[in-house]
């Protein structure tokens, strides 16, 4: 977690190799592979897979001129997951390099709890479809605030945190707390 790119091919071979692991018990999901059929979720359609390596080296060039390490996190998390480079697992593998930009940089990881996954996923559709990134932002940085407060001096007291935040709960019967 404490490797980021130097360079797009570092970029495709840590993005390759990250979703290999992720992905290593679902082998027909061809892990670290990149897509050879078009994908989508709903009404959004990700990048045709001849159009992933260019679009992912594209992407990695922006990111190479931010310099704050949230706005590279969330960027890269972005990249990652508006290419939707693979069969599966996408939305994890995109997770997981975003936090390793804010491991590497001494930063506080990000986590999805299950209440505010909605705000999050409309978030990122706004800013697909919208090309408004101000919500984006805002909830991104909700969430790195809630995960700098879990705490706990082992897992009983942060899994308690958790319940008592409503991370658990689905976004329909709980609201975010902490």
């Amino acid at each position: 977690m404490n490797t980021v790119p130097a360079t797009e091919n570092d970029f495709l071979t840590i993005l390759k190799h990250r979703h290999t692991i992720l992905m290593e018990g679902r082998l027909d999901m061809e892990p670290g592979v990149f897509k050879t059929k078009a994908n989508q979720a709903g009404n959004t359609y990700f990048v045709l897979p001849d159009l992933v390596e260019g679009t992912l080296r594209y992407g990695f060039r922006l990111y190479t001129a931010l310099t704050d390490p949230f706005a590279k996190a969330i960027f890269m998390m972005l990249i990652c997951s508006e290419v939707h480079a693979f069969n599966d697992g996408n939305g994890r593998v995109s997770r997981i390099m975003m936090n390793a930009e804010l491991v590497n940089a001494g930063r506080t990881r990000i986590i999805v709890p299950t209440v505010f996954r909605e705000d999050y996923l409309l978030s990122l559709r706004r800013l697909s479809r919208n090309n408004d990134p101000s919500v984006y932002i805002r909830v991104m940085e909700k969430l790195q605030l809630f995960s700098a407060h879990i705490i706990g001096k082992n897992f009983d007291d942060v899994f308690r945190f958790l319940k008592e935040s409503d991370a658990f709960e689905e976004p329909e019967t709980g609201r975010l707390k902490f």
